[in-house]
């Protein structure tokens, strides 16, 4: 399976994601709990890519990918959000540089498991918004130099797997990829920047509907 195909996608489809935090126990306006016990945090490097770091940044705080969804969700390679319809075709107004090789920008931070890099669609390096992509394999690599990696979930990581537990279908790909239930992720914030320097990104997720 060609598993760059999808990441690069038809020129209306693109990727994303982010991170934020609420206390424990609290509940959203659908009443749903979510709980900090059910979250992650994804740690940026602006030093790598500072456009995508500062994109992503912007969200957050703008309170873009609350409510959102992973809506693709792979085996043994990357589950895929922050797209406002939920389906891979949409993201946010604003489009920013691709900071990969290809596009002439040096990044060093290669796709191995936890790290975050921007989707985008096929029709242009520049086309990344607000879709992310969460690596689950060390063997995501193949993906160094066409994709903007920025960042890497550094705690919370069993959370992220359990998106795996969730019921998937095959949509137009070889592999379960779409959720039968919602991924939902309740809030993204951003918290205190690690001992380094970096900016870091807490989401709570709602309660994850793994199957029975």
């Amino acid at each position: 399976m060609n598993f760059k195909k999808l990441i690069v996608i038809p020129a209306a489809f693109m990727l994303m994601l982010t991170a934020c935090g609420t206390s424990s126990g609290a509940e959203n306006s659908s009443g749903i709990a979510a709980t900090a016990e059910n979250s992650f945090i994804i740690t940026l490097y602006p030093k790598i890519a500072p456009i995508t770091c500062d994109n992503f940044k912007e969200l957050v705080s703008s309170g873009f990918y609350d409510g959102l969804t992973f809506h693709r969700v792979i085996d043994g390679f990357m589950a895929q959000g922050g797209d406002p319809q939920g389906t891979g075709a949409g993201g946010s107004e604003k489009k920013i540089k691709g900071e990969f090789s290809a596009n002439g920008v040096t990044n060093n931070l290669s796709h191995t498991r936890g790290v975050v890099s921007m989707a985008r669609a096929n029709y242009s390096m520049d086309s990344a918004s607000s879709q992310f992509f969460i690596c689950y394999s060390d063997a995501d690599t193949f993906l160094d130099g066409s994709y903007a990696a920025f960042g890497k979930v550094t705690e919370g990581m069993e959370v992220v797997d359990s998106f795996l537990q969730v019921e998937r279908v095959i949509s137009g790909e070889k592999k379960p990829s779409k959720p039968t239930s919602p991924i939902v992720m309740d809030t993204a914030r951003m918290i205190e920047d690690d001992s380094e320097g970096n900016p870091r990104v807490q989401i709570i997720m709602r309660d994850i509907p793994i199957k029975k």
